[in-house]
């Protein structure tokens, strides 16, 4: 249960506007440190003071898209959202030092949409469907 209080304050600190774009999209009025931004335009917040957040409530993303969906949060995120990793990525050493040069770019998962991948099946069908031939009168 949101208290009063904890709405107005959040008001007060984020806008009338975006208070209303977060009562929307999360259901819940959220004010907090902005920690960094992925390739995708997500953005990252964390407020890590125990009277105003849940623990474990207190970390935080603000999709950029409408339709939004957990694959669109980039692994090195994932890890620190789901506090695997202690620093996000742009503040730990560890991650930064270690991200390999070959790696390929994160993707969010398309499965269900147009972009999902579909296989192609080069084998000849089994059972062939009956056509019916037909000629002309006489």
């Amino acid at each position: 249960m949101v208290s009063l209080h904890r709405t107005l304050r959040n008001i007060r600190r984020v806008g009338l506007k975006e208070w209303w774009r977060q009562l929307q999209y999360i259901g819940d009025a959220k004010a907090g440190r902005f920690v960094g931004k992925d390739q995708f335009g997500n953005r990252y917040y964390e407020n890590m003071n125990p009277e105003e957040e849940v623990p474990g409530r207190h970390r935080w993303v603000d999709y950029s898209q409408h339709n939004f969906n957990a694959t669109q949060v980039p692994p090195e995120w994932h890890s620190w959202i789901h506090h695997i990793r202690k620093d996000p990525p742009p503040e730990d050493s560890v991650m930064q030092a270690s991200t390999p040069s070959w790696k390929a770019p994160w993707n969010e998962n398309l499965t269900g949409t147009r972009g999902a991948f579909k296989t192609y099946n080069t084998a000849a069908p089994k059972l062939l469907a009956w056509e019916p031939k037909t000629r002309a009168r006489q």
